[in-house]
């Protein structure tokens, strides 16, 4: 089966990466995801949210907003209840690619910023956010404020869904839209599943379309996660 924008059911949309989008964070990277464009920027700071304060530990925290001209009609400049949980989704995301007693007593806050929604754009996030922060520690351990390397491993993120009976690979908002199941895969680097989200749109879907989905999700991630790596040099 051939889509719309003339890929096959297991290709992702074309994916670039451009670092030092922004020149005072610590990292930042314009990712996109076909025609998804969101600005990661990763920002250090020495406190701590004061529940860890005292503890040796850090913390890495995601904040995601959809800008105004983003979408085909104005988004309010504020964070709605959709936002709110995919920047949630976003910082456990980061926090599973980072030990965060090497990290020290900081935080880290990956701001994602969507330029232009076409779907994935939780995805792209999650994606582009890893780069970013990966940026903004290797500039720490340039600097030498770190001692030892707190990555672990990085993430990476897709979505798949099931459009006319069909399971495929990152959708773009017309099959988003029109998607009977729509879920988003997060692994990390090692192959692991980080978080699967999963919702049923139009009807239920059978373990057989689940794997397919899986399936194509790895080999997805596989491909960003091999993108990243180039952009970071690793």
């Amino acid at each position: 089966m051939q889509r719309n924008d003339g890929r096959s059911v297991e290709q992702l949309r074309p994916v670039s990466f451009e670092i030092g989008i922004q020149r005072d964070p610590a990292g930042s990277v314009l990712v996109r995801f076909g025609n998804t464009a969101v600005i990661c920027a990763a920002t250090v700071s020495d406190s701590v949210p004061e529940w860890l304060r005292g503890r040796g530990r850090g913390w890495v925290t995601a904040e995601y907003s959809m800008l105004p001209g983003s979408s085909g009609s104005r988004i309010p400049r504020k964070t709605q209840g959709r936002g709110t949980e995919i920047q949630r989704l976003i910082g456990r995301a980061l926090r599973g690619a980072v030990d965060l007693e090497a990290l020290g007593e900081r935080l880290v806050t990956v701001d994602c910023d969507v330029l232009q929604a076409d779907g994935g754009t939780r995805t792209a996030s999650i994606t582009g956010g890893y780069v970013a922060l990966a940026l903004a520690v290797r500039k720490l351990r340039d600097g030498g404020s770190l001692a030892a390397d707190p990555i672990t491993g990085g993430v990476a993120s897709v979505s798949c869904g099931v459009v006319g009976g069909v399971p495929m690979l990152d959708l773009d908002y017309s099959e988003d839209s029109e998607a009977e199941v729509d879920m988003n895969f997060v692994m990390d680097h090692g192959g692991r599943y980080v978080e699967i989200q999963g919702t049923g749109e139009g009807r239920g879907f059978t373990s057989e379309e689940l794997e397919e989905m899986r399936r194509l999700a790895g080999k997805g991630i596989g491909e960003l996660i091999a993108l990243q790596r180039q952009v970071l040099g690793a």
